[in-house]
């Protein structure tokens, strides 16, 4: 008996050895935590796009309930989504959120650690929106003015680009850091000379209170924002498996998405979110990419050189002080997975 015994144990000592991860085995949680823009409609929070579809998903829902896990979607508001995101994380309130790239360079930076595990689509445009009267017609003709910025969210990047492309520098214009609600209101009200902003620029100028001289339309394509599936590196680490299921359901969206045939059906959809479908088919229309290239789930070297010149935009600015480093921030692998389960190797290529 006593002979037994002590083998037992050794074997114990062995496994324990060569196999912690499974001897000690995080226990599944109760649920998965998703932050997504929201806004309030009939009593109820709406949701578009990706994550809408991703929160329809049969799959998903069947896998999840085989496991007893609630999907849990956190609503954050638009006028404040980086700081609120941000927050989240470092509370652990949240597990994963669709989001920028600028504010999750400034979390990782900070010491919380997020994993990007799906990119989103090729990125959103931009747009610099001056007064309907104003002489200006390009960024040169605004220095010395006043720009309405919302600071720390990811369209700043795309302005530090066009100021370094034009030879100029934070330091030439007087920047009035407004939420986008506010920056549209200041433009109205002529307190600024311009209003450098998203979408909604179609919006000022269908009602006669501003009008575009420049939109990432007519720059590189990285010089877009991009907004992507990121998780919080100890959910990742912990259930690797969970997260496979959620990227996999993700890319099942962007697949549905980015068929032509469905390309009307998600922009009328998108409608539900308080902007005008004219204005979101405008904001669509001539890409320099197919619609299909457009929503390409798959990694590429443009990525992370994106997400290098936001870590270089990020320290040149001040946003953060301690570096970042790209190669950390990337997981490529719950994709790759996705892409090959789902028989879709050779569709984005």
């Amino acid at each position: 008996m006593h002979t037994g015994f002590i083998r037992q144990l050794l074997l114990a000592c062995v496994l324990l050895l060569a196999f912690p991860s499974v001897l000690f085995a995080a226990a599944e949680p109760q649920e998965i935590r998703i932050a997504v823009v929201a806004m309030g409609a009939g009593g109820k929070q709406v949701f578009v796009g990706t994550p809408q579809l991703v929160s329809q998903d049969p799959v998903l829902k069947a896998e999840l309930d085989k496991r007893h896990i609630k999907l849990t979607w956190v609503p954050v508001a638009t006028s404040a989504v980086a700081s609120e995101v941000n927050e989240d994380f470092a509370s652990h309130n949240i597990d994963f959120a669709y989001y920028g790239d600028l504010p999750s360079v400034i979390l990782n930076a900070s010491g919380i650690s997020t994993r990007l595990v799906a990119p989103g689509n090729l990125g959103s445009n931009v747009y610099l929106v001056v007064p309907p009267n104003s002489t200006a017609h390009s960024i040169q003709d605004l220095k010395g003015k006043r720009i309405a910025l919302n600071r720390g969210r990811p369209w700043e990047v795309t302005f530090g680009k066009l100021l370094a492309a034009n030879g100029l520098s934070f330091s030439d214009f007087k920047v009035v850091n407004l939420n986008p609600q506010a920056g549209a209101s200041a433009l109205a009200a002529g307190s600024v000379d311009a209003f450098f902003t998203l979408s909604d620029a179609y919006t000022l100028s269908d009602k006669g209170v501003g009008k575009i001289i420049w939109s990432t339309k007519q720059a590189p394509n990285d010089w877009k924002m991009r907004a992507e599936l990121w998780g919080s590196q100890d959910f990742v680490s912990k259930y690797p498996d969970l997260t496979q299921l959620l990227v996999t359901a993700d890319i099942r969206a962007v697949h549905w998405i980015s068929q032509q045939q469905n390309r009307d059906a998600y922009l009328q959809d998108q409608a539900r979110f308080g902007y005008p479908e004219s204005v979101i088919r405008r904001d669509a229309d001539n890409e320099n990419v197919s619609w299909k290239d457009y929503w390409s789930p798959l990694y590429s070297p443009a990525i992370g050189s994106h997400y290098q010149a936001v870590v270089q935009h990020a320290r040149s600015t001040g946003l953060i002080r301690n570096n970042v480093d790209v190669n950390n921030l990337i997981l490529p692998q719950f994709v790759a997975a996705g892409v090959k389960d789902l028989g879709l190797g050779t569709y984005w290529n």
